[in-house]
């Protein structure tokens, strides 16, 4: 025992290591499994980047401690087992340090968002290097006044400041989590941080209690040994624990990886249950179209504007219908439902709006920057200056080629079609009775309970279309 204790090599060393190594793996198959299962293309921005940090810092975390504890027994030393470049640099800025800091970003984000109702001040890849920045100065610090031994530790006076550094970041999150406590979030991201934070709250306890006792008590072998397990241990829980309840995506992180069904929801509008979003009914009336009225009056037909949409897209012109389409959605959310309508807006804001959006819509500057300032992401007017720049262009681009395509052809052909059966069914005295999807199941992500109390007033189930 005495010998393993110092060198390493021990079994329980061993056994820690298998454990690590577990997690590791689980946190590569919670991470990948949804792209792979559901097919998803990777999202641009913090909603991709930063779980790929967690991940990075994840494992960065696990290996320096392996490396730095004297888990595994290393005949020579080399300079790559340097504990300066394990326990202080890979261990602080990039490991325990980014872990942290991705989180912090992630309440930032949900802080200005909900709680001020704008967009944050600073984009993540401005404010995940800022919060990372002590972590390097105090890294530097460190390594300048060499206080580890040859055994990668140090004294008491430095164990101290080095816990409390960890500890206000841990007290950061809790502090941007309780700001937005009485938030009524529609995906449970308030709920799985106060998770995330209690989980890992108690393991960075029991962590740092093995942390001090493996610095401070170097000379008693069985407690060196205890204590580096319990190191390696509870840092294999925080990771996974970090990543597995995450905030950072709601359509993709809580999607469930234990069913390889198609997604029940493929837009945000269908995930905020917004009325007959994404679906059409196929026996409703159709409604005269006159080439002479407004294209404004003309898009508030839900068929028509599918059909333009579809000459648009042929046109390679698309995105200017689809965002009429989401801000219309928009509208059907009540002004007062103040949460539902920042998550549709912030959808908008992304997929339209941002510099390099999927779907960047072509407005003026000043334009954008009107919507990318708003102190009110919920107010109801907030896109009407794009969408009036937006008709503009497309009556001078689509509509008068519109109108001579095969897509208004086809259109006016299924118009008279559904005429002639919406007549020949009134005859007859049939009764249809269109019904609007609600898939629910016991893992719905979402838990809408909005539709819960919608089919309380309906006369009978809802069925999926």
């Amino acid at each position: 025992m005495a010998g393993c204790a110092k060198e390493g090599g021990c079994p329980s060393d061993y056994i820690a290591v298998a454990i690590s190594v577990l997690s590791l793996i689980l946190l590569l198959y919670r991470s990948i499994l949804p792209f792979v299962i559901h097919k998803f293309s990777r999202t641009k921005g913090s909603g991709f980047w930063i779980p790929v940090f967690q991940v990075f810092a994840s494992c960065n975390l696990i290996l320096s401690i392996v490396m730095s504890v004297d888990l595994l027994k290393f005949k020579k030393r080399h300079w790559w087992q340097s504990c300066y470049l394990w326990a202080v640099w890979i261990e602080g800025p990039v490991g325990f340090g980014l872990l942290l800091s991705c989180r912090i970003v992630q309440a930032f984000q949900l802080y200005f968002i909900f709680g001020k109702r704008r967009l944050p001040p600073m984009r993540s890849h401005v404010c995940l290097p800022l919060f990372l920045l002590p972590w390097f100065a105090g890294a530097a610090f460190i390594h300048m006044k060499q206080p580890l031994n040859n055994h990668c530790h140090m004294g008491a006076q430095w164990v101290i400041p080095v816990v409390s550094f960890h500890m206000l970041y841990v007290a950061t999150l809790v502090a941007f989590t309780g700001a937005i406590r009485h938030i009524e979030f529609k995906f449970n991201e308030l709920r799985d941080l106060w998770r995330g934070i209690v989980v890992s709250a108690s393991s960075i306890g029991v962590w740092i209690a093995a942390y001090v006792l493996n610095e401070i008590h170097e000379e008693i072998g069985w407690l060196q040994v205890v204590s580096r397990f319990l190191l390696l241990v509870t840092s294999s829980i925080l990771v996974l624990a970090f990543f597995s309840i995450s905030s950072s995506q709601p359509l993709l992180s809580q999607i469930s990886i234990r069913r390889r069904e198609p997604l029940k929801y493929e837009t945000m509008g269908q995930a905020l249950g917004i009325p007959d979003s994404g679906l059409l009914m196929q026996r409703e009336r159709s409604q005269a179209i006159d080439p002479n009225e407004p294209l404004d009056k003309l898009l508030l037909n839900k068929r028509f504007r599918q059909s333009f949409m579809a000459f648009a897209d042929s046109c390679l012109a698309g995105e200017s219908v689809h965002f009429y389409d989401d801000v219309h959605e928009l509208g059907k959310i009540t002004v007062n439902d103040s949460v539902r309508r920042i998550y549709m807006t912030r959808d908008i804001i992304d997929k339209y709006i941002t510099a390099g959006a999927p779907m960047e819509i072509n407005i003026s500057y000043r334009c954008r920057q009107d919507i990318l300032t708003t102190s009110n992401l919920a107010h109801p007017d907030l896109f009407n200056n794009a969408l009036n720049e937006l008709l503009q262009l497309m009556k001078m681009n689509l509509v008068k080629d519109y109108w001579s395509s095969t897509f208004f052809l086809k259109f006016k052909e299924e118009a008279s079609m559904r005429s002639d059966t919406h007549e020949m069914e009134t005859m007859t005295g049939w009764n249809f009775s269109p019904r609007l999807s609600g898939v629910r199941s016991a893992d719905d992500p979402f838990h809408q309970e909005y539709l819960t109390k919608d089919s309380d007033h309906s006369s009978g189930h809802t069925d999926p279309i």
